[in-house]
């Protein structure tokens, strides 16, 4: 067999043996010795290694986290020199005591790193770094002792194993931690998003330390969404059944939203920057959404108010929906189906002279007198959008003025007319 130097009278390398039941080596009890006896230097050079190589563990001018970082060290380069130690140099059953306490340890590494904002590179290369300096002293030490080769690749593989769960460990405390900081984060967001959506408003230095807590910056104008259904996508079939959630949008960051609400909605704060409107509207592609009117802070109930009212009219066919609806787009119909009762007797009362006609020449007429009313009373103009001989439109317009007589001559009447005829243009979508 190999050797690393002419081997010493030792005992043979002993059984494998785990306190965890990992199938760990166990040295002979000179080299445990040894290992012990070299503790204080390994651990010296690991850290010392680990400040020179990995940038972000530098802290000349941080005493105590240089201590913590010593401290730790310290704690995995010992408990594996005991995991290893002969039987009678050891407790066994301390073993899993300080296997728990070091992979707790480790967890615990990991969620600070977290909580500090560093990625867990830093970390990985530095327990990388400290195996590659515990496996170079422990080849000089095994040398010394004359620790044959297969004593000494059993626990080069043992240092792998014990490296993967100090690596796994702190894996694990990192995630966690970031989970927790995730979840902490968007519980503080949907309460400060519950504060602005507040009718009537919560006081603003609530908002403000609501604001502070959730790391978000007040911003002067916001404009909020209310979110419906995800849209199915054109060409899919009716019969083929959704397969769990729809994916969550991918919005900028800054935009808050609640899932949890029964009528989900998302706020946009600074919604007339450049880009922050598109951005917003290419992440909700698929969803039915419609945003309110651009408002301050303090009038985002308001602004969820009116998106609300768009998407209904939406979803009722009375406005098109192509994509992201803007609700300062439709204020004329907000305005007309803001009270449709009122709408509705105002229908009644000033479009009744069409009922003495056919369905069909009530929707001619109709149209006409709209367009009329809207391009000024100019029959040349209304013959161009309606495509019709203006001959024809002076026809109708002179059946208009049979029916609705003073009607089209008083300017307040004129004005009621128009919104009425404009209500009903605007249903005739959902009628049909």
């Amino acid at each position: 067999m190999l050797k690393l130097a002419e081997p010493a009278k030792l005992p043979g390398p002993a059984p494998a043996v785990s306190a965890a039941g990992t199938g760990w080596p166990v040295l002979p009890a000179q080299l445990s010795a040894m290992l012990r006896k070299e503790c204080p230097a390994s651990v010296a050079e690991i850290l010392t290694v680990i400040q020179d190589e990995v940038a972000e563990y530098t802290r000349p001018l941080d005493p105590a986290y240089v201590h913590r970082l010593g401290r730790a060290v310290e704690h995995a380069v010992r408990t594996f020199i005991e995991r290893v130690a002969a039987p009678a140099a050891a407790t066994p059953a301390a073993a899993p005591d300080a296997t728990t306490a070091i992979l707790a340890e480790f967890r615990a590494i990991g969620a600070a790193e977290a909580r500090e904002g560093r990625s867990l590179e830093p970390l990985q290369s530095a327990l990388r770094l400290g195996a590659r300096v515990g496996w170079r002293r422990l080849c000089a030490v095994a040398a010394r002792q004359g620790l044959d080769m297969l004593a000494l690749g059993r626990v080069g593989e043992a240092i792998f194993v014990y490296l993967d769960e100090l690596a796994a460990a702190s894996s694990q405390g990192y995630l966690d931690a970031r989970a927790e900081f995730a979840g902490e984060r968007e519980r503080r967001r949907r309460r400060l998003l519950d504060l602005i959506l507040a009718d009537p408003p919560a006081g603003a230095d609530a908002v403000a330390e609501a604001a502070r807590a959730a790391g978000w910056a007040l911003p002067d104008r916001i404009a909020v969404v209310a979110l419906g259904d995800q849209q199915t996508t054109a060409g899919a079939q009716d019969d083929v059944t959704p397969s769990g959630p729809p994916p969550t949008p991918d919005l900028p960051p800054d935009v808050l939203i609640d899932w949890s609400r029964q009528q989900p909605c998302l706020l946009i704060p600074d919604p007339d920057r450049h880009g922050r409107i598109a951005a917003v509207s290419r992440a909700l592609e698929g969803w039915a959404a419609a945003m309110g009117p651009v408002q301050s802070l303090d009038r985002a109930a308001a602004s969820l108010h009116w998106a609300r009212r768009a998407l209904g009219l939406a979803e009722r066919g009375i406005i098109d929906r192509p994509g992201l609806i803007r609700g300062d787009e439709h204020l004329a119909a907000l305005l007309i189906f803001a009270d449709e009762e009122l709408t509705g007797a105002l229908q009644a009362a000033r479009l009744a002279p069409l009922e003495r006609l056919r369905p069909a020449q009530q929707d001619r007429l109709a149209e006409t007198l709209l367009i009329w009313l809207q391009h000024g009373c100019n029959a040349n103009e209304v013959a161009a959008q309606v495509h019709v001989h203006p001959q024809t439109v002076r026809y109708r317009l002179r059946q208009a003025d049979d029916l609705f007589g003073d009607q089209l001559r008083d300017p307040d009447r004129r004005f009621e007319l128009e919104i009425a005829l404009r209500a009903r243009q605007l249903l005739r979508p959902s009628a049909r």
